[in-house]
């Protein structure tokens, strides 16, 4: 297992001494895809990715904030439009579902609904995967938005979901990521379980720190190992062809 691709994580939230340490010595060839959280966020995944060849950055809006203003929101679609040769993909973008939580009966989605089949919109127009933030309830509600343009390259992060939802990502051919919580998580091995393998990838959404082993430590692309030997004892397959399978599966969706 001498290649590894994080297809997930927020590089840019990382201090520039950690970011050294994560590419120092790795005793494997590590890529990652960084998505973005806005636009001060795009160009310092622009930035990492022209420092590091081996970063593949991701523009686009993360839904769990207050919407961009007018004014914000025009000079973030100018610089996705003059950087697309850049991008890996159209990401990170979604619905709110956490913030929505947090503001339950005050929260209005329909600005949320339209800034991201924009951003679909986009992705269909420069041909770009991408990379959703979109749980439980919040995901048929994407999937709907997918379906009526024809999106073919879907993926679903860290997904959680009903099996109804999950039999609809299936049957669409849409692609999930797992974190290292499917190392002790029942809900995400559950899911791991039925979801074909073919349409599955490994990621970290680093700097988000986790439990269980990882307990204390920072978020680095290698904890991945262990997610993948998790996923390969659930699958019940060899622990090489499940790692070459996910390599593979990264590597067609996003440098394809």
């Amino acid at each position: 297992m001498d290649k590894l691709i994080d297809a997930h994580i927020h590089l840019d939230q990382y201090s520039d001494d950690e970011i050294t340490e994560i590419f120092k010595d790795v005793p494997f060839q590590l890529s990652v895809i960084s998505v973005s959280y806005d636009l001060n966020s795009c160009k310092r995944n622009l930035a990492l990715s022209k420092k590091y060849s081996n970063v593949k950055p991701a523009y686009g809006f993360h839904p769990e904030q207050e919407l961009p203003k007018d004014q914000e929101l025009s000079a973030l679609f100018s610089w996705l439009d003059d950087h697309q040769e850049d991008m890996a993909g159209v990401g990170e973008v979604g619905l709110p579902y956490y913030l929505r939580r947090k503001h339950a009966g005050s929260f209005k989605m329909e600005g949320y609904i339209e800034l991201l089949e924009e951003f679909i919109k986009l992705a269909k127009k420069w041909n770009k995967p991408l990379a959703l933030h979109a749980v439980y309830e919040d995901a048929p509600v994407v999937c709907r938005l997918l379906e009526k343009h024809s999106i073919q390259k879907a993926h679903f992060h860290w997904f959680k979901g009903d099996p109804g939802t999950v039999r609809r990502l299936i049957s669409n051919g849409y692609y999930i990521s797992f974190t290292p919580d499917i190392v002790y998580e029942k809900e995400i091995q559950d899911l791991a379980r039925s979801y074909p393998i073919d349409r599955m990838m490994a990621e970290t959404d680093g700097p988000w720190p986790f439990e269980g082993p990882f307990k204390g430590q920072l978020t680095h692309p290698a904890m991945i190992f262990e997610s993948i030997r998790t996923l390969a004892h659930l699958k019940k397959k060899p622990l090489e062809d499940v790692h070459r399978q996910l390599y593979q599966n990264t590597k067609s969706f996003y440098y394809n």
